[in-house]
């Protein structure tokens, strides 16, 4: 079970993420550290307090208009960027658009050889079919890791992102599902298909539509039975 959960970590201080993340790791083999729900300057000393459990963490800086918290400026966001991929955790969440528009950073991450993994949010809804599809393409070019969210209103919306399972390269690890409470069945179902792990939370739900780790972990076992 362990292995298809990955825990989002929203805590607003350094030693609240530390304490967050041991308990996480009791029950799960990933975790996502939000680190822009830090203040920016508190950035460096989260990422040497939590040092040791970093090749297990996917670390995200998410500006405001990718639906994050980050409060800075985009130049010192992409200075943070840097840094955190000096520290080599699991994967570096980089958002599509902004790798598409900084070369610079692009080169910085593959001279590094930082794995990324390449994420692309729809906040207001699920795109049609060919749309999904070529930002699927569109985004291999960055990295084999892959992360496409959507909004969900329908069930059709589900099944149209749970879809593109079936047609990625198997060299892809493919992270894809759908937000929203029509789209919560397919956080569950996109591990099934083949994503890696799907993202819970330790208690209140930090995207909409999120399972805790308790609600997964019981879901998951009675698959198990099954």
């Amino acid at each position: 079970m362990a292995t298809n959960v990955c825990v989002t970590i929203a805590q607003t201080t350094p030693n609240k993420v530390l304490k967050e993340l041991q308990s996480a790791l009791v029950d799960s083999d990933y975790a996502e550290l939000r680190l822009d729900f830090l203040k920016p300057n508190q950035i460096p000393f989260c990422l040497n307090l939590v040092k040791k459990y970093l090749r297990c963490c996917i670390c995200t800086l998410r500006p405001k208009t990718e639906g994050g918290k980050f409060q800075g400026l985009e130049k010192e966001r992409i200075s943070i960027l840097k840094l955190i991929a000096e520290f080599e955790p699991y994967l570096l969440d980089v958002e599509y658009n902004t790798l598409k528009k900084n070369q610079e950073l692009q080169k910085y991450l593959k001279t590094s050889k930082t794995n990324i993994l390449v994420s692309w949010h729809d906040f207001v809804k699920t795109p049609n079919e060919q749309t999904l599809r070529s930002m699927l393409q569109k985004m291999s070019k960055f990295s084999n890791h892959i992360k496409i969210v959507t909004t969900a209103k329908t069930i059709g919306d589900t099944i149209r992102i749970l879809s593109l399972y079936k047609i990625h390269s198997k060299k892809v690890k493919l992270i894809s599902f759908a937000m929203g409470d029509y789209g919560r069945m397919s956080r569950i179902l996109c591990t099934r298909l083949g994503s890696p792990y799907t993202y819970v939370s330790l208690g209140k739900p930090v995207a909409p539509g999120q399972f805790s780790l308790k609600e997964m972990k019981s879901i998951l076992a009675l698959e198990g039975k099954n």
